[in-house]
């Protein structure tokens, strides 16, 4: 519909132009005609069956599960060495049915009471297989061992799975928001994201994930119901009754108090026995820190506390390593570095437990980089004092946020100047005329001083005036439905706006300034509209083959490989056909414009076959990366540091295409034109290299816009200049997850726990950096 809408209304506005000459109601016809062709041929292709149209065979859904499984077996087992899970081997805990009143269903759905053992992974899996409708929930207060379970099992499940068994797939609930998406609908994206190679459609077809989730094929594993805002508990757990089946395998851990809090509000999770932990032993808590210790001289380090845990069994220091996650702080402080811990026997110094959780929570990161850079010191350059105040303000940020998840294609979202849709249309515009300015300034014609300066801003204030509104309409238009559910569509509205307001002021510059326009109404709109069709369809094409120019909700992944080349070579060859027919009708509708009333008809109607061969030449490099374009191997694990390299690569090579593409656009326009004997007379190289440093930059711009790391990278520059980050994000932050201060769930961060990223952002915010 807002394709024939512009249809309509441009076609209206030409006729009005030659209303008053009816002798040349034969050339509105072809205007009108030309006009109509041209957003036909878009409106074609805004309809056309996409990629993805079409089912996964059942033996592609087949190894779709096989390579999920080996997948997420492989990220566990490295998260899980990092962690210490089992070294020397995991905590004792003791996981029971619950004993609250209302929180699991009938014992008639949910089988007979089960008890296990977080360090018995056989008879983990085995009570879990034991479950009539395989759901659980694991309950506890903070640092119980909830996540701990959650990737033991994970593992348990994965190591002896059978062939039909689903697939166990571990996934923060930080992201999940109810109010947007579906259960469904967030577990496709979320897996997709992590897992990128089964979004392959050449190998595992189009639909893998989505008949995976519809076959019961995956296990979802949801950690933290409680790690979103308070009010959204009881709207996740209703979310999870409605829309999953309650047959449907699932698992889930939450705080103790947040799930009866949210069971009071949307109801018990159907179907789903309910387990909690018990305290741990203090005799089996020192027992392991032994067996984490070195032998010698620092074993006998432990016996002072072990006497004082003894004589004090309800003291602060026992009731605080009764928590799985104080044991590993105390591991971590005390058995895997040189402290004594001894001195959690000063029941002055400890009084309560929460003394002894802020005394390991504040020694845990100095204690761990100082080790590291005794280690290591040519890898490990991080000060204590510096990694704590960075770490500080991520975990600050954070909690700003309401979020555990530190996603990097979310970091813009840091800065005001980014962030903000409109200013960072500014930043781009300013971003593209800085590049330009120096270079296009070096072509114009022998001027000095401030007449050089002039001359060049103004050639390219009409390009970065059209960038600006591309970017701002272009990241209004994601906002809304239409937007999303009708890319094309958008793209093509977002470059009409472009198109127009470059094309103001471009009539601005040769009329108010120059003075090269007729100042009648016929003429001004006729400057207008060829200006606009222009710059309007060399933007429109970067926007196809980029996308919306706005930070995406997810970052790009793959890289460039010729595999499956043949099935790739027939969308390769439409989108060059396509974008040929699109230069065709928009040259044509150029030539009409800009040359009636100065050549005849048969001149207009040379624009087809030239601009077929412009078109063919634009839709080439697009062409190309589509062809070549991969997901992902089956050997790849997303990480952060991949998935950032990923867009990279993806953002560069759109770059360098839409830099060409607009610089051909032009080339091709001017050439055409042939009005600016400047231009004309030169070699098409020449033409071609004007047009480069004209216009290069805008596209240059609009191509990365489109994509997360350019967003990322100057969020990144501008934190660091502010010394609120290390200018060495990655390589920090990929330390730190080394370390055991964060872990790493696909593609984002998280903190060890939620307890050490609320004490870190309080003490951030107590201690503000100068």
């Amino acid at each position: 519909m807002l394709t024939w809408l512009l249809c309509a209304a441009l076609t209206a506005g030409l006729l009005s132009v030659w209303r008053a000459r009816p002798e040349d109601l034969g050339n509105a016809a072809s205007v009108a005609g030309a006009v109509v062709g041209l957003f036909g041929v878009l409106a074609v292709w805004a309809w056309r069956p996409g990629p993805r149209s079409g089912r996964s065979s059942s033996q592609q859904v087949d190894e779709a599960a096989q390579v999920l499984a080996r997948l997420v077996l492989r990220q566990w087992q490295d998260e899980a060495v990092l962690r210490q899970l089992f070294d020397p081997a995991p905590l004792p805990v003791v996981w029971s049915d619950s004993a609250l009143p209302g929180v699991s269903d009938h014992r008639e759905l949910i089988g007979d009471p089960i008890t296990c053992r977080a360090d018995a992974t056989q008879e983990l899996a085995a009570a879990f297989r034991g479950l009539p409708r395989r759901r659980l929930v694991a309950l506890g207060p903070a640092g119980s061992g909830k996540t701990t379970l959650a990737v033991l099992l994970t593992l348990a499940l994965l190591r002896d799975r059978s062939a039909n068994e689903p697939v166990p797939v571990l996934l923060s609930l930080a992201s999940f928001d109810p109010s947007r998406d579906s259960v469904q609908t967030w577990l496709r994206r979320r897996i997709a994201a992590d897992r990128p190679v089964l979004t392959e459609t050449d190998t595992y077809g189009p639909t893998a994930i989505e008949d995976l989730l519809a076959d019961g094929r995956i296990l979802p594993v949801l950690d933290g119901l409680d790690e979103p805002p308070t009010p959204g508990h009881a709207a996740m757990l209703a979310a999870l009754n409605d829309t999953l089946d309650a047959h449907a395998p699932l698992v889930l851990t939450c705080r103790t108090t947040d799930y009866t809090a949210a069971v009071a509000a949307a109801g018990v999770l159907a179907g789903a026995a309910v387990v909690e932990p018990t305290p741990v032993h203090a005799d089996e808590a020192l027992a392991l820190l032994r067996l984490a210790t070195p032998p010698g001289p620092r074993q006998e380090r432990w016996d002072a506390l072990a006497g004082h845990l003894t004589h004090h069994p309800q003291g602060a220091t026992a009731q605080a390593l009764a928590s799985p996650l104080m044991v590993a702080l105390a591991r971590a402080v005390y058995a895997d570095a040189p402290g004594d811990p001894a001195e959690l026997t000063d029941t002055g110094r400890f009084p309560t437990p929460a003394a002894v959780e802020h005394h390991l929570l504040d020694g845990l990161v100095p204690v761990l980089y100082t080790r590291a850079h005794r280690q290591n010191p040519a890898v490990h350059r991080w000060d204590p004092h510096r990694a704590h105040r960075y770490l500080g303000y991520l975990a600050a940020g954070l909690q700003r946020r309401g979020t555990h998840d530190l996603a990097w294609w979310q970091l813009y979202r840091w800065v005001p100047s980014v962030a903000r849709s409109g200013l960072r249309a500014v930043v781009w515009g300013t971003a593209a005329t800085m590049i330009s300015f120096p270079l296009f300034l070096t072509q114009v014609d022998r001027q000095i001083g401030g007449a050089a300066v002039l001359a060049t801003l103004l050639e390219i204030s009409p390009w970065v005036t059209a960038l600006i509104w591309v970017l701002a309409v272009g990241s209004w238009s994601t906002t809304r439905p239409w937007g999303a559910a009708r890319p094309v569509a958008a793209a093509l509205a977002t470059s009409v706006c472009g198109g127009l307001a470059g094309g103001a002021v471009s009539l601005w510059v040769e009329g108010a300034v120059r003075g090269d326009v007729d100042a009648s109404a016929a003429s001004l709109v006729q400057s207008l509209l060829r200006s606009a069709c222009w710059i309007g369809f060399s933007l429109l094409m970067i926007l196809l083959g980029s996308g919306p120019p706005t930070p995406p909700r997810t970052p790009s992944q793959g890289a460039f490989t010729l595999r499956h080349w043949r099935r790739r070579l027939r969308r390769a060859a439409a989108t060059v056909g396509l974008a040929a027919v699109f230069g065709g009708a928009a040259l044509y509708l150029y030539g009409v414009v800009k040359l009636y009333g100065v050549a005849d008809e048969t001149t207009w109607r040379t624009a087809w076959p030239y601009g077929l061969v412009f078109g063919t030449a634009i839709g080439t490099g697009p062409a190309v990366l589509r062809w070549t374009r991969d997901t992902a191997t089956v050997h790849d694990l997303t990480t952060p540091l991949s998935s950032i390299r990923a867009d990279r690569l993806v953002a560069l090579a759109n770059g360098v295409v839409g830099t060409l593409l607009i610089a051909v656009s032009g080339a091709a326009m001017d050439a055409f034109e042939g009005a600016d004997a400047s231009i004309a007379d030169h070699r098409p190289a020449e033409v071609f290299t004007w047009s480069l440093l004209h216009t290069g930059a805008v596209g240059l711009s609009l191509a990365l816009a489109a994509y997360a790391w350019p967003h990322y990278t100057a969020a990144r520059v501008l934190l660091a200049a502010r010394t609120r980050l290390p200018w060495r994000l990655q390589t920090f932050l990929a330390d730190a997850h080394r370390l055991g201060i964060l872990r790493q769930v696909g593609s984002v961060y998280q903190f060890r726990h939620a307890r050490l990223q609320h004490h870190l952002a309080t003490a951030h915010t107590r201690t503000p950096p100068r």
